[in-house]
């Protein structure tokens, strides 16, 4: 992924509140458009950054269990 478009995103909703990113979040997963996938990359990965392991753990259980 181009940096440029990592920090776009980024850029795109710094200060955005819980309820705005959870809109952002939802509208992506329902509009279910490819173009969206890279921001929904990133700010997962902004998630996984600023988790702890226990907090990993759970994501990697609800991932396996969401793929079974």
């Amino acid at each position: 992924m181009n940096l440029n478009l990592r920090n776009a995103i980024v850029h795109n909703v710094a200060g955005n509140s819980q309820d705005e990113l959870r809109d952002t979040i939802v509208d992506a997963i329902q509009n279910g458009e490819e173009k969206m996938l890279p921001g929904l990359g990133v700010l997962f990965e902004i998630i996984w950054n600023n988790s702890t392991d226990e907090e990993k753990a759970e994501m990697l259980q609800a991932l396996e269990q969401g793929l079974k």
